[in-house]
């Protein structure tokens, strides 16, 4: 392709965190750019947003049903490619089967939509379709954990026998959602976030990152949700154990009541021969564990075309020592959705590192694990048949 595609975003405004966070990562490579946008409910912040960006005013709508619209009507050299929905999950599915509906891709925030009989609509839109789902599971995209679920694939630890994967964070330690923090109310009210709180936001990401790197799913769950901190309508921490389908056990625990924690992001892979660890505080690094050698520390770098997978140096942006972190590794997410685009526009076939980011299936499985912890917690049954 000559040009770069074409994004519309729903939500996203001035009043938003992760529509920043979402532009600037679609902006890193030069292969995005941010077309139109309906950037907010309240109209008066729609159009101060579209300001902000400097979006043409005929290009800034009050509404997504009127984005969508109207940009279907467009010369196909002017319309956009993609629609991008980054608003809480009950606002999901909405614009993003109208968006299927009208021939628009679609990148969507996690979770994929507010419940798992949506998700699937959209699977069977996609298929009717052919057209590409992006989901953002960011820590996907860090190079070093694509190193991990590479030497795992290729066999170098042996048959995976256990995982262990721990989200703490400490934001949600008092009731904020009273205390006029919106990121807060919404996510601890079940009409916007869904079943669960804890599990939804976070435990969804680090279900995501140990199937993501073991190449293992899900088959069986054990699990506890609590609400620790008083007055509060749902769920703030939990813990689950999990059973594979290659015979692997793990661990997984989520918290937004660990007081001091930030994004403590940690998984722990093992081995017949050995283990990896890492750690999102220090997201160049990949600690590697032997069974009969010392243990070593492998740098993301793009000069380690020796030493790492073609999957983890084409995620690699500079030489090592150089630290990538949160934007860069969500800037490879949309970096790879943009390249598979730009190769099916051409009529070419997407090779396996453009391929490499999450999309329909991994929204499907994400909603199931959030249906079956919260069914797994209410029963008095020690495990739960992981059901999609």
């Amino acid at each position: 392709m000559n040009r770069k595609l074409r994004m519309g975003m729903v939500g996203g405004g001035k009043d938003a965190f992760i529509g920043a966070i979402h532009r600037l990562a679609a902006n890193m490579d030069g292969l995005i750019e941010v077309t139109c946008g309906a950037l907010s409910i309240n109209p008066e912040i729609a159009v101060a947003s579209g300001e902000a960006l400097f979006l043409p005013k005929e290009r800034t709508y009050l509404t997504y049903e009127e984005m969508i619209t109207k940009e279907a009507q467009l010369p196909a050299d002017e319309r956009i490619d993609f629609v991008t929905i980054v608003t809480p999950n009950f606002a999901h599915f909405a614009p993003a089967m109208m968006a299927l509906e009208n021939g628009f891709n679609v990148v969507i925030e996690k979770p994929i939509t507010f419940s798992l009989e949506e998700a699937k609509l959209l699977q069977q839109k996609l298929k009717e379709t052919g057209l590409t789902l992006c989901l953002t599971h960011t820590y996907s995209g860090y190079p070093m954990v694509k190193q991990a679920k590479a030497m795992v694939h290729e066999g170098k630890l042996g048959k995976i026998r256990k995982v262990w994967v721990e989200y703490p964070q400490g934001w949600l330690s008092r009731l904020s959602e009273r205390e006029g923090n919106a990121q807060a109310a919404w996510r601890t009210d079940p009409k916007k976030s869904g079943k669960s709180s804890v599990m939804g936001d976070i435990g969804t990401h680090a279900a995501h990152l140990a199937e993501y790197i073991t190449g293992a799913k899900i088959t069986h769950i054990c699990a506890e949700l609590n609400t620790l901190v008083e007055g509060r309508v749902m769920d703030d921490d939990g813990a689950v154990l999990l059973k594979f389908d290659n015979g692997a056990k793990g661990v997984l625990m989520a918290s937004q009541v660990a007081a001091g924690e930030e994004n403590a992001l940690k998984i722990r892979v093992y081995g017949e021969l050995g283990g990896v660890e890492w750690f999102q505080h220090e997201p160049n690094s990949l600690i590697v564990k032997w069974l009969d050698q010392p243990t070593q520390i492998l740098r993301a770098g793009a000069n380690y075309s020796a030493h790492l997978s073609s999957f983890a140096t084409h995620n690699c942006r500079t030489p090592g020592g150089h630290p990538e972190g949160y934007l860069e590794a969500f800037a490879n997410i949309y970096r790879n959705f943009a390249l598979t685009l730009s190769a099916k526009i051409d009529g070419n076939t997407p090779t396996p590192e453009m391929l490499d980011f999450p999309g329909v299936e991994d929204g499907i499985r994400g909603m199931a694990f959030i249906d079956n912890v919260v069914l797994s917690a209410g029963s008095d049954q020690k495990w739960t048949v992981h059901k999609i």
